[in-house]
């Protein structure tokens, strides 16, 4: 206890590391306060008792990145989810679009240029889904007469509302600590999480045959067993040995010292899991409008609706191994490591430079991707073993999927760069043994942080 409060007074005694985090901490209070504040013409009360029994699926999980302010259909309704589907957009044109390529080759001054398409395609996927979120979640009972005016208003709100987000999350990442984009789709699911805790233990275990506080401890337990394993996935890493030869300029001698390339074990993070949720969701959402003329369609609905069913987690499992070794490869170029390794006169061991590195670096990758990838699908279709034994819907979300790599992901960022913070100031870190090791952020391309 006592080396927290004085970890505590060290970060607070940096003044730049202070400051950023009072405005992280404002700008995420504003975001907070903004997924409150309802659309005008809507009534908060009915529109609750309206979707009293409806959390389940894809707008579930929506609901839980929004913190809440999808299902309360507030000005922040659509949240950050616009960004995220712009930025998956941009990555995928990086891949088949040649000018697109380009850019991302040209550095910071290419990534501003995609950066300012991003924010444009935002509007662009907003205004095409706040129309239908205003269709489908609205009630006719909880709002005023649904007209051209109400759908135009609302419609305008809500871009703005996105926009705005979006400011906030770069105005995070410039003033405050951490990936802004990230953070806020953090706390929207930290939002949720009280309420997820409540409902297990009121609704569910304190029932006459829910088993009580003891089962609920149990949850805890082997919930904070999945968060280590979690820990574990996102922090793997695979060193490949690299040696550079001894250059004398002038005096001075550089090179000679042994380095390490970190291979990540989930070098893809949580995009195979967005990718394979809006595979899975998309034409699902085809096969409803077309269930109620087609007995087989119904039945094929219903089966891939069901996230606790056996067909929808074990396809959903099979598309997350793929996507993952399709993302790593998207995002790990071993031609390119192994040409700027030569170039500045490295090696790897027992291995010719040029093009056997980047086989040797590309079989270590598919070797350690296998194993990284099942894992992914375990966590990622986690939340069904728990509901097989009873764990409520609300709180199995929490137990694996995009959530809890969200969480564990930015939180371990997060906490990084306070120690990078601390570190540079000469304090102690926030471990007294070992260091907290950063991960790829789930900003833009990435995001899809977040």
């Amino acid at each position: 206890m006592k080396n927290l409060i004085n970890t505590i007074k060290n970060i607070f005694a940096i003044e730049d590391l202070r400051v950023r985090i009072l405005n992280t901490l404002g700008f995420l209070l504003v975001y907070r306060v903004g997924s409150y504040i309802v659309l005008p013409g809507v009534d908060a009360t009915a529109l609750a008792h309206a979707h009293s029994g409806g959390d389940n699926g894809i707008l579930g999980l929506i609901n839980i990145f929004a913190g809440g302010a999808f299902g309360r259909a507030a000005i922040f309704g659509l949240g950050i989810m616009p960004y995220i589907s712009a930025s998956i957009v941009m990555q995928l044109l990086g891949i088949a679009v040649p000018h697109f390529q380009k850019l991302q080759k040209e550095g910071a001054s290419g990534q501003k240029k995609i950066e300012r398409y991003t924010r444009v395609l935002t509007v662009v996927v907003t205004a095409f889904q706040a129309p239908g979120y205003i269709a489908s979640q609205i009630a006719a009972s909880a709002s005023e007469p649904v007209g051209i005016f109400f759908y135009v208003r609302s419609t305008l709100i809500l871009i703005a509302g996105t926009v705005f987000v979006m400011w906030l999350g770069e105005k995070i990442t410039d003033k405050g600590i951490g990936n802004g984009i990230s953070l806020i789709i953090m706390i929207g699911i930290i939002a949720r999480l009280p309420f997820a805790f409540g409902s297990e233990l009121l609704e569910n275990r304190l029932k006459s045959d829910g088993g009580g506080l003891i089962v609920f401890l149990v949850e805890i337990v082997f919930l904070v067993l999945v968060v280590m394993a979690t820990i574990l996935l996102v922090q793997g890493t695979r060193k490949i040995p690299v040696q550079f030869a001894k250059r004398i300029v002038g005096n001075k001698q550089y090179g000679g010292a042994r380095q390490f390339i970190p291979l990540k074990v989930n070098a893809a993070g949580v995009m195979p899991i967005i990718f394979a949720q809006a595979i899975m969701f998309l034409p699902l959402t085809v096969f409803t409008s077309l269930s109620g003329s087609s007995t087989a369609m119904s039945g094929l609905v219903a089966t891939f609706s069901n996230i606790g069913g056996f067909w929808y987690n074990f396809v959903f499992g099979l598309m997350i191994v793929a996507f993952t070794y399709f993302y790593t490869a998207v995002i790990i170029n071993s031609s390119q490591m192994a040409d700027e390794m030569k170039h500045n006169g490295g090696f790897i061991p027992g291995v010719k430079p040029g093009k056997k590195t980047a086989e040797y670096i590309d079989t270590i990758m598919s070797r350690i991707t296998l194993p990284g990838s099942v894992f992914l699908a375990i966590v990622a279709i986690m939340p069904a073993f728990a509901m097989l034994f009873g764990v409520s819907n609300q709180f199995a979300r929490f137990y694996g999927g995009t959530s809890l790599l969200i969480l564990v992901g930015v939180m371990m960022d997060t906490l990084q760069q306070i120690e990078s913070y601390l570190l540079m100031r000469h304090y102690d870190g926030l471990m007294k043994t070992g260091r907290i090791k950063g991960r790829t952020s789930l900003s833009g391309p990435g995001v899809a942080a977040a």
